[in-house]
């Protein structure tokens, strides 16, 4: 398994595993699906779009961009997402561990995520085990697919 930087010659892996979350609709705040056009802008406009790749198969993916702009430009917020048949195997770990090394060397000094669904437990015990601090919770912070508001914890690292 390898951490690549995004080239268009795995938008189409990239594409079906991030529809395949926002289909979930239990992790990323997006409704729209990607596809092929706005799949290429999307991976292509982000400080860092980054692939876990076992020979030419896609195996998970994540964008690295500023959280917010100006004075607070120097904290970047990323998302992960990892192929559901394939989840377990520590590539998210990977993909984490990479993007934080890609977030130092673009000069990022903070790595945040804003809505971390708190029952993604999975998620949350990486982070936290990789030495992320939570800021709390904030109440029926994200709308699950199925309508339900469901609690966020907001995550950081120092970089």
């Amino acid at each position: 398994m390898e951490i690549k930087q995004y080239t268009e010659k795995y938008l189409a892996g990239m594409i079906e595993i991030w529809n395949e979350v926002v289909e979930q609709g239990t992790a990323f705040p997006q409704e729209d699906l990607l596809d092929e056009r706005t799949g290429a802008e999307f991976f292509a406009g982000q400080s860092r779009a980054s692939v876990a790749v076992d020979g030419d198969t896609v195996c998970g993916l994540y964008i690295l961009h500023p959280n917010n702009v100006g004075r607070c430009g120097h904290i970047a917020n990323a998302s992960y997402a990892v192929r559901a048949d394939l989840r377990g195997r520590h590539i998210g770990e990977m993909l984490v561990l990479d993007c934080i090394e890609q977030a130092r060397k673009i000069g990022f000094k903070i790595l945040q995520f804003n809505a971390v669904v708190k029952t993604n437990t999975p998620a949350r015990h990486l982070y936290e085990r990789l030495g992320f601090v939570g800021l709390g919770t904030i109440p029926r912070g994200f709308r699950l697919k199925s309508g339900v508001y469901e609690d966020i914890c907001p995550y950081y690292i120092e970089l």
